[in-house]
């Protein structure tokens, strides 16, 4: 299996790492505000997070995106927890308890994913860097930490790639909609998905091997 490049021109792993945070600082702003039983403005969400107006349009361009954003994101609240669950510092095993989380929640987050997914393909093109995603990102990040050193920073960052394409609403979506799954079998295809992924990495890595996989 040859290794996904990573692509040319792309944000600068810091300038990422900061938007990221400033995205989840908006949604978690948000989430505070739902939580309270609010119905909040953009004015009153920016306040909250300590952001402007127009930072908060730039990573989500309507109201109603960031409201289902923030509501998705507080009903997987427990997905952190889970993937440190076992103690284990075996990647596999703290992948395979992410997508058994993300699995077990997916009966209730899936309805609200297809909409979110609607929401951002029919939204205008971002300036840079992803348009959603961004707490799958960090439980994968966090899932392969106990292998980040072997793999190095480039090769850590193909193979969190590689998983985000196999992890979340649109791998299931696939599996449902296209395969006939059921989530039981959805789950356990993704998992071996998953795990093979993180495989060919190490085994990628044992070897010094920037190509192809022996798998």
């Amino acid at each position: 299996m040859a290794e996904i490049a990573v692509q040319p021109g792309r944000p600068s792993a810091g300038r990422t790492a900061q938007r990221r945070r400033t995205r989840r600082a908006i949604v978690e702003a948000t989430s505070r505000l739902l939580a309270a039983g609010g119905d909040p403005s953009i004015n009153e969400i920016a306040a909250a997070a300590d952001v402007s107006r127009r930072t908060i349009y730039t990573y989500f361009p309507t109201l109603d995106q960031l409201l289902l954003d923030a509501t998705v994101g507080a009903m997987n609240i427990d997905v952190e927890a889970a993937i440190d669950a076992s103690g284990e510092p075996d990647a596999r095993a703290r992948i395979a308890r992410l997508v058994a989380a993300l699995s077990d929640g997916m009966a209730d987050s899936l309805p609200l994913g297809r909409k979110l997914i609607r929401l951002t393909v029919d939204a205008p093109p971002a300036d840079d860097g992803p348009r959603r995603g961004y707490r799958r990102i960090d439980w994968i990040e966090q899932a392969l930490e106990p292998i980040r050193p072997r793999l190095g920073a480039d090769r850590f960052e193909r193979l969190v790639s590689a998983l985000a394409v196999v992890i979340g609403w649109e791998a299931f979506i696939v599996l449902f909609d296209v395969r006939g799954l059921s989530a039981d079998q959805a789950r356990e295809t993704l998992t071996g998905a998953a795990i093979t992924l993180v495989d060919a990495a190490l085994a990628q890595a044992g070897t010094g091997t920037d190509s192809d996989s022996p798998n």
